[in-house]
Parts: structure tokens; sequence; C-alpha cells
């Protein structure tokens, strides 16, 4: 029988928690048992297992990057969008590392819950919303918001990793290379009108 007030929802946003201190590849069935003072078993009444947890973390993560996002941004265009949201993303993924990684890590999720959950989709029109700004349509959007994940997460990660060893700050390079990717966004190259290649 499950634990009175034990939800999925607590198990999850204790998972977060964990994966937060430690780090989304070191969290156990047991750890995030013990935070919540139940026994193993417990919990399984409310996830099946301990990727089913991860899944529920990257849902969770999701959803409160795209709502931080969606602050930040109402009401802006242009680089005033892009910087607002580049900010958001860089200040979720250095306050919650772990359930961070997990927005970004090829993890199975159970179909049934990705259906409900907002994050992902709302991820998808706030990013593509912004980029039309820049007057942008397919295939380049796609490229586009390519291009800025990359980006993005390839600074964080950098970041988090203890990477950027030289003196200058790296608020000061972050500034700079969103100053790039504006001026790049604005004269965005022609496409070619191929769609792939050899």
């Amino acid at each position: 029988m499950a634990r009175a007030g034990l939800t999925a929802e607590r198990v999850t946003v204790a998972g977060a928690e964990l994966a937060d201190e430690v780090g989304l590849d070191r969290i156990s069935m047991s750890q995030v048992a013990r935070r919540l003072g139940v026994k193993d078993a417990s919990l399984y009444a409310h996830v099946r297992s301990l990727e089913d947890l991860r899944g529920r973390i990257a849902l969770l993560g999701s959803e409160e990057k795209s709502v931080r996002i969606a602050e930040a941004t109402a009401g802006r265009a242009g680089k005033e969008a892009l910087v607002a949201y580049a900010d958001a993303w860089r200040e979720y993924a250095h306050s919650h590392p772990g359930r961070y990684t997990a927005t970004q890590a090829a993890i199975r999720i159970d179909p049934e819950l990705a259906a409900k959950a907002a994050g992902p989709g709302r991820a998808v029109e706030l990013t593509y919303g912004m980029l039309r700004g820049y007057g942008l349509a397919e295939p380049d959007l796609t490229d586009a918001v390519r291009l800025l994940r990359s980006t993005f997460h390839g600074f964080v990660a950098l970041e988090a990793a203890g990477g950027f060893a030289h003196a200058r700050p790296p608020q000061d390079s972050w500034a700079r290379a969103l100053d790039a990717l504006h001026s790049l966004l604005v004269h965005w190259p022609a496409s070619s009108g191929q769609e792939g290649g050899s």
C-alpha cells in the first residue's frame, strides 16, 4: 500500500532536488527514498523505475525552464528577446544543474506523461516565436533553433565543467556571443533552397 501523502509529484521533486545536488547520473531510488523518509518499495507505487523518474525530472525541468523563459521574454522582441531568452536559459542551468541536464539528455519518457506535459511544447513555441521576430521561416527556423541550442548548451556545459580558464570573465564572452548571434540572425544567409545533400 502506498504511503499516505506520497505522490508521483513529491517523488519527482525529491529526485530533482537530489539531481541538482549530486548530478542526474548519480541519483538512485534508494537515495530518493531516504530523502523522503520511506522504504524503497514505497516509491514504486508512484514511479515505475529510475528511468521513469529521470523522465519525470526531465519534464519538470522543461516546464520550469519554459516558465522562466516565457516570463523573461514577455513583451520583448529582437535582440531584447534573444538576450532575455538566453539569460533565462543560462540562469536555469546554473541554478538547477541536475534538472537542466535531464532536459538535454536522451531519456526515454513515458509517452502518456509526455503527451500531458506542457513544457516541451511550450519550449518549442517560445523558441520559434522569438526567432520569427527575425523574419525566419522553415527550414531556416529549424537551423537557427539548432544553432542557438548548440551555443547555449555548449557554453553552459563548458562553464559548469570549469572549461573557461582564461582571465576574461565568462559573462563578457556570453554578452559578446549574444551580440554575434543577434547579428547573424538579422543577416541570416539566404537558403539555397536545397534540403540536405550528399
